[in-house]
């Protein structure tokens, strides 16, 4: 295979224009809504996901941060769809750019610490000095605390960022070996396909597993400040 590793990773473009808006704003178009007072089992299944994955995720907050609840699904299943999208032939996974993922995290997460502080404030104080620490330690203390502060929404974008980017290249990796496999030996080309689905299928899982960590420690920045 001639074609570049990273190809799939450069943004699409339509007569010179990115066409990256028209992307990400297609995942809401899977997610139709009805009016019917029986719906069919598609909008069921969808409407149960969504019930327990809320469920799970809000119990632990107060009334104050389940105002957040219709944000941190939309979130959820923006970045689920998203990634399972990716995964189709010849498509671009908007989650694979490191601008975009920063451009969910930090807004998300400086909201969260901004009700902190609004809120409670003397309880984000708190955190940037532990009770009992040495005089001579507080200054160290403050900053190291200050700088995994900020760390939080770069180590969420990183994350999804490397585990959706690692995923794609191993799949075009494997894929690329088993087509160059075909021409020498069918049984190890055979065996390559095989490894080639099972990645395939953990990489469908790991679409949903990043989605829900993603939106999951954003709950927790949340629960933390509320």
């Amino acid at each position: 295979m001639n074609e570049n590793l990273f190809t799939s990773f450069i943004t699409p473009t339509m007569m010179g224009l990115p066409i990256v808006v028209l992307i990400i704003m297609f995942p809401s178009m899977l997610f139709p809504s009805t009016t019917r007072l029986i719906n069919n089992r598609l909008i069921s299944i969808q409407q149960w996901l969504i019930r327990m994955t809320t469920k799970q995720m809000m119990t632990i907050h107060n009334k104050k941060g389940q105002t957040w609840t219709l944000m941190l699904i939309s979130l959820i299943m923006f970045i689920g769809s998203t990634n399972l999208l990716g995964l189709l032939p010849h498509s671009f996974t908007p989650t694979t750019q490191l601008s975009m993922n920063l451009g969910m995290a930090i807004p998300l997460w400086a909201g969260t610490v901004i009700l902190g502080f609004r809120h409670k404030t003397k309880a984000s104080l708190a955190h940037f000095l532990p009770q009992g620490t040495p005089l001579p330690l507080i200054p160290m203390l403050i900053i190291i605390e200050t700088i995994s502060l900020f760390i939080q929404p770069m180590a969420l974008a990183v994350r999804l960022t490397a585990n959706i980017t690692a995923g794609h290249l191993l799949i075009h990796l494997i894929g690329g070996a088993t087509l160059a496999l075909m021409s020498i030996s069918m049984t190890t080309a055979f065996i390559t396909f095989i490894i080639l689905i099972l990645l395939t299928v953990l990489e469908f899982a790991v679409a949903l597993i990043q989605a829900y960590v993603f939106t999951l420690l954003v709950s927790l920045y949340l629960h933390d400040n509320t």
